[in-house]
């Protein structure tokens, strides 16, 4: 039996009469000589003739109407697809087998009784009729086929861990029914066989497959190819990772570890007769026979930079503990609690055991844990009564998320990616899993934190992108800049960094606009326009997904009452990015709350922006304090609106109220630019470079040169613009004194242990400070390594473009620390 190559074809492949042609026209082109195609039943049959006897031994009258309908359904079919001469026949024989099987199902009404053995027969006729539909079709195609009744050659017995094929008599019936049917095209039914003893059986679930690759074993088929729904198999479930991709190869025993922990993928079993014969396993797509679909085979390429080649997850898991003194150093403890196990039927699916052996857990399914539960109290009565094992506890509602892959072993940092990942996301890991071949790594989580650890680890191993749900609230100027700027280059940094910065929520002070999966950025104003009324929790729950592993907020405003809810974000799994300076520059115990609330929850608080809108100041000061240099003073043109304003009076020569204008109508300025004269904001940007330089500073504690005038530091905003140009006087002879001395003036803010300031100094023309032009900022650091020249950072320091490209360079930062490869 030479030059076979074997096709297996699922239920959803034959499905009805379009689909039967669809197969008819694979199998027409499939290269090779000789082909066995093997069949399932139609799409959900077997099921049905199931309930079918279920419901007769239930005394329903309604198994009638069920076994009518599947019947109706093959005639149906057959109609469609054979011309009348091949119909009847076909139809004759299907009608005889439905009389036989109403016989059946009245025994059974009668006696009230389903044996397995009535069942097996019962579900096994799907698969008959639909390899005589097949066979018939491809006949009436011009095509010389012949089908094959599995029952008259597979032999199997029955055995603990599924059937047993008897190789060598099924072997001999093959050849023997070759012998006297000889064809090159061959359909054979899956799913069905005969005992020894000539009964019919089945293969039981998953059997199908498992037939296919039987028979391409007993052919000495060159391949086998399962023919199915999806174009392979798939990197992780794309119900949850939709960015799944499908693999173009993999090994044996990589594609049995998947499949063990839920994966799509074939059975362990359906491989086992292929392993034997050493035959590659190819999965395609019925729907999409061009895709290349997922090679199987013995051993298979691992990339160096993919030592992961897949994740799955089981669900509806329960992880049991006993825990006890008692057990240190006693042999047989293991034993005693597996055997309890093995006597009530539980079927343990991952184990972990601690080095003092205190304590063991193991992973069961959760349907099993009261029954798990009471056999381990029963074969452990004694020692939990004298206090030897202290506790017997029961975690329902777990999953197991399992990283597989050959390329794993011996690679070294693949499970501190692995862990890394799932610690980034949130995730709490209960217990873990690694077996001696490194080829899994397996990690009990919470049910509820599963899609988010699934996802997590996807991307950590850059199998899919690295996924930001992103809610920001304050699109003003700022906000809406930073909307563009995502909008601009978003698809360039999934392209080449595979970073997927999906913004799923916007809102102002009175509306939100929610997104499934992203916000369209072209016209968000508009969507929002016709949003919600804003609810923050609603808000905060929409970008929390489970589903997505990171959740980002981004507060564009400048709002305390925001601010003050950043602790509580933190610590509800958010990580925080903002350009608010109220809650750093707030009371010293709440800037403090913010520090400890990011490491408790193992979030990052994003800030650059506070100070100098996109310039690296205070990454700048965090790196100088991290490194162990002392800083001695910190000085600064810290605000953009009054740079400008100094710049214009100095090289222009504009009176205080004209720059004061001018700044106002460039956008410098807040919407009473009192806020900037006052120096609070200045103030703000001092407290918060104080902190992170590792004083205790409150704002009250900083001294402010206000540049608002006290008779208008009260009234409207039209009212101050209407009176300023009064007290011009004041400044313009502050600039003409300066001058005189061959200086110029600027409003700086300093730091030092000695205490915070902020007021209008002036400076000689060569001095760095003088030199800056516009919104410029600039801020100088004298620490005990820059004492002789201190380091300046100097930049533009005002303006939505570079403000919101600093809030954005936040973002990619926290990108890049969850484990983006920017």
């Amino acid at each position: 039996m030479k030059g076979w190559v074997a096709h297996k074809f699922g239920g959803t492949s034959v499905a009805g009469a379009e689909r039967y042609r669809g197969v008819a026209a694979i199998v027409g082109d499939l290269p090779g000589a000789r082909k066995a195609v093997v069949v399932s039943a139609m799409s959900k049959v077997t099921d049905a003739l199931i309930e079918a006897a279920e419901l007769a031994a239930k005394r329903r009258a309604g198994y009638k109407a069920k076994l009518r309908a599947i019947e109706e359904r093959h005639l149906q079919t057959a109609a469609e697809l054979l011309p009348e001469t091949a119909l009847a026949p076909l139809a004759k024989r299907i009608q005889a087998d439905f009389r036989s099987l109403a016989e059946v199902l009245r025994g059974v009404w009668l006696t009230r009784t389903c044996a397995e053995r009535t069942v097996e027969l019962v579900s096994g006729h799907g698969e008959l009729w639909s390899a005589q539909l097949l066979c018939a079709y491809l006949n009436s195609r011009g095509e010389r086929a012949a089908w094959l009744d599995a029952r008259k050659v597979l032999v199997v017995e029955p055995g603990e861990t599924g059937v047993a094929v008897d190789w060598k008599a099924s072997g001999a019936r093959l050849r023997a029914w070759l012998k006297k049917n000889p064809t090159d095209l061959l359909v054979i039914t899956g799913f069905i066989a005969s005992t020894p003893e000539g009964v019919p059986t089945t293969l039981k679930r998953n059997g199908s497959d498992h037939s296919g690759s039987i028979f391409g074993a007993l052919l000495g088929a060159s391949e086998i190819s399962i023919w199915t729904d999806v174009d392979g198999v798939l990197s992780a479930d794309p119900r949850l990772v939709p960015e799944a991709v499908v693999l173009s190869e993999m090994s044996y025993r990589e594609a049995a570890e998947l499949a063990y922990f839920g994966a799509k993928v074939v059975h362990p079993h359906t491989m086992e007769p292929a392993i034997r014969a050493k035959i590659p396993i190819r999965i395609r797509n019925t729907f999409n026979p061009k895709a290349e679909g997922t090679w199987i085979r013995e051993r298979a390429k691992a990339a160096a930079d993919h030592p992961v080649k897949g994740f799955s997850t089981a669900d509806r898991m329960a992880l049991v503990s006993v825990e006890g003194t008692g057990m240190i150093g006693v042999p047989g403890v293991a034993q005693r609690l597996f055997g309890a196990l093995r006597e009530v039927g539980v079927s343990v699916t991952l184990i972990s055991q601690a080095s003092s052996e205190q304590s063991i857990c193991f992973a069961i399914p959760a349907a099993q844990a009261k029954t798990a539960e009471a056999a381990v109290r029963r074969a452990f009565f004694a020692e939990l009564h004298h206090g030897q094992i202290q506790r017997i506890v029961v975690e329902k509602d777990c999953s197991i998320l399992a990283a597989v892959g050959d390329g794993m072993a011996k690679t070294p940092g693949v499970a501190a990616r692995f862990f890394s990942a799932l610690a980034k996301a949130g995730v709490n890991v209960r217990a873990i899993a690694q077996g001696s071949s490194e080829r899994n790594i397996s990690a009990v989580v919470a049910a509820a934190d599963a899609g988010r650890a699934l996802r997590a680890a996807h991307a950590a191993f850059f199998l899919s992108p690295q996924t930001l749900s992103i809610g920001l609230i304050g699109p003003g100027l700022i906000g809406r800049t930073l909307l563009a700027q995502l909008e601009q280059e978003t698809e360039r940094l999934r392209r080449e960094f595979r970073l997927d910065l999906r913004v799923r929520a916007v809102a102002d002070s009175k509306r939100m606009l929610l997104a499934d999966k992203a916000v369209e950025l072209g016209d968000w104003k508009g969507a929002l326009e016709r949003g919600r009324a804003r609810d923050l929790g609603a808000f905060l729950d929409h970008v929390r997904a489970e589903h997505l592993p990171h959740a980002v907020l981004i507060d564009c405003t400048s709002d305390p009452a925001l601010a003050a809810r950043y602790a509580e974000w933190l610590g509800r799994g958010f990580h925080v990015i903002t350009p608010n300076k109220k809650a750093n520059s707030g009371t010293m115990a709440y800037y403090r709350e913010l520090r400890r609330a990011a490491r408790a929850a193992n979030r990052h608080y994003l800030y650059e922006t506070t100070v100098g809108a996109g310039l690296p100041v205070i990454n700048t000061l965090r790196d100088l304090v991290q490194t162990g240099d002392r800083i001695l003073k910190i000085e600064g043109i810290l605000s953009g609106t009054l740079s400008f304003l100094f710049s214009a009076l100095g090289e222009k020569g504009a009176r205080f109220s004209e720059a004061v204008g001018e700044a106002r109508r460039r956008g410098y300025t807040e919407p009473d630019p009192r806020d900037d004269l006052s120096g609070t904001d200045v103030a703000r940007k001092l407290v918060i470079l104080a902190r992170e330089a590792g004083l205790e500073v409150e704002l009250a504690d900083v001294e402010i040169e206000s540049l608002v005038p006290p008779a208008l530091r009260s009234g409207t905003v039209d009212h101050f613009l209407e009176k300023l140009p009064s007290h011009d006087g004041a400044m313009a002879a502050r600039l003409k004194d300066a001058a005189a001395r061959g200086e110029v003036l600027r409003y700086v803010g300093s730091v030092s242990p000695e205490g915070c300031r902020v007021a209008v100094r002036a400076y000689p023309a060569e001095h760095p400070f003088a030199g800056v032009r516009g919104g410029d900022n600039i801020v100088a650091f004298t620490t005990a390594r820059y004492k002789d020249q201190p380091l300046v950072v100097r930049g533009p320091g005002a303006g939505p473009e570079v403000t919101a490209a600093g809030v954005f360079a936040d973002v990619l930062r926290l990108a890049a620390y969850l484990g983006a490869p920017l």
